[in-house]
C-alpha cells in the first residue's frame, strides 16, 4: 500500500515555487530520510503531506486520501518540528495526557518511560525548556502517538551527540515493535544511515533522487589520478564533482556504474578508487556548479587580486 503518493505537486508562495512538479511515491511501513540543502522544499513538502498546507497544483494522497483538512488523516498522522507550541497553562505531564485523549494508538507507558529516562519533571512547562530539551520532548510526543504516518522535521535540533544517539536507538526500537511509516528530514544523514531504509533528495523543489540507503552508499566513487589517465574513463559519465589542478593528481567524483573488471583495469592504470559517503553524494549532487565555483575559489580569487 502507498503511504504517500504525490504527482506533479507544485506549491507557490508569492510567485516563488517551493515545490516544482514534485513526484514522490512511498510504500507504507518504511523509515524514509528526507535530505537536501536549506530552501530545497523539505518542510513545505512535509507540511503538504501532513495536511497542514494545501498544494497549489498536482495530486497528493496519504493512504489513498487527500490530506488537507482531512480529520481522518489528521488523527492518524503527526508532524513534529522545532516550532511546536503547546498551551502555556499545561504542564508537560498534562500535555502527554492530552495526547492520550486525541491519538487512538497513543502509548502512554512509552511516553512516561521516555519522559523519566530523559529526566523531565512532571510540573515543568513547555515554554521553559531549552532548545535541546524541547526537541527531546517533541521526540517523545511524536513516538508515543504511534501514528500510521509520523513526520519528524529536523527532530534533533539542539540535541547533543549522546542524546541524538539515544533518539535514533529509541526510534528504531519503537519502529520494530510498532511498524509504521516514518519520514525524517535531517542534516545528519551520516548518523542515520543504520536506521533509514530509503532516502529522498530534494533540490530546488524537485525530487533529485529516490533510492535505498544501501544504494546511496554505493552511488559514487572518488577517482584520483593524472588528468590524462582519468579522461578516457570519465568521458560520457555522470560527474558529480571534479578538481583538476594543473600540476598534481586530479580528483573526480563520478557515478559508480563500472563493472569489477573495469575497476580492476582502472587500478592497473594507476587510478585510485575510493568510496564516497552517502552524505557527501547528496552534497555533490546539489552543488550549484554555475558561476560560483567552490569555497576554495573565494580565497583563490582574493589571493590573486
Amino acid at each position: 500500500m502507498k503511504a504517500i503518493k504525490c504527482e506533479n505537486v507544485t506549491k507557490t508562495y508569492k510567485k516563488k515555487k517551493a515545490l516544482d512538479r514534485l513526484n514522490v511515491s512511498i510504500e507504507a511501513g518504511k523509515i524514509v530520510g528526507l535530505v537536501g540543502r536549506n530552501g530545497a522544499g523539505k518542510t513545505t513538502w512535509m507540511k503538504v503531506v501532513a495536511g497542514m498546507v494545501k498544494e497549489s497544483k498536482g495530486s497528493v494522497e496519504v493512504f489513498g486520501e487527500h490530506p488537507f483538512n482531512n480529520l481522518r488523516i489528521s488523527a492518524n498522522s503527526v508532524y513534529i518540528d522545532d516550532r511546536m507550541s503547546f498551551p502555556a497553562t499545561l504542564t508537560l505531564e498534562e500535555i502527554l495526557m492530552e495526547g492520550k485523549r486525541f491519538y487512538q494508538y497513543w502509548d502512554h507507558d512509552l511516553a512516561l518511560r521516555l519522559f523519566d529516562y530523559f529526566g523531565f519533571e512532571r510540573g515543568e512547562r513547555h515554554h521553559t525548556l531549552s532548545k535541546g530539551r524541547e526537541s527531546i520532548f517533541h521526540m517523545i510526543f511524536g513516538l508515543a502517538t504511534r501514528c500510521s504516518l509520523t513526520i519528524f522535521d529536523e527532530p534533533t535540533t539542539g540535541m547533543d551527540a549522546a542524546v541524538r544517539k539515544d533518539f535514533y536507538r529509541a526510534l528504531l526500537k519503537d519502529y520494530l515493535s510498532s511498524p509504521r511509516t516514518i519520514v525524517l528530514s535531517t542534516h545528519h544523514l551520516e548518523e542515520m544511515e543504520d536506521i533509514l531504509e530509503e532516502v529522498l533528495l530534494l533540490h530546488k523543489g524537485k525530487l533529485l533522487l529516490q533510492t535505498s540507503m544501501d544504494e546511496l552508499k554505493e552511488y559514487a566513487v572518488r577517482l584520483t589520478a593524472p588528468l590524462e589517465i582519468l579522461r578516457p574513463w570519465t568521458r560520457n559519465r555522470e560527474i558529480l564533482y571534479e578538481q583538476l589542478p594543473e600540476e598534481r593528481n586530479s580528483c573526480v567524483i563520478v557515478r559508480n556504474d563500472w563493472t569489477e573488471t573495469e575497476q580492476t583495469e582502472m587500478r592497473k592504470e594507476g587510478i585510485r578508487i575510493a568510496p564516497v559517503s552517502a552524505s557527501d553524494v547528496c552534497v555533490y549532487m546539489t552543488e550549484d556548479k554555475v558561476g560560483r565555483g567552490g569555497i576554495d575559489d573565494v580565497f583563490d580569487r582574493s589571493e590573486n587580486r
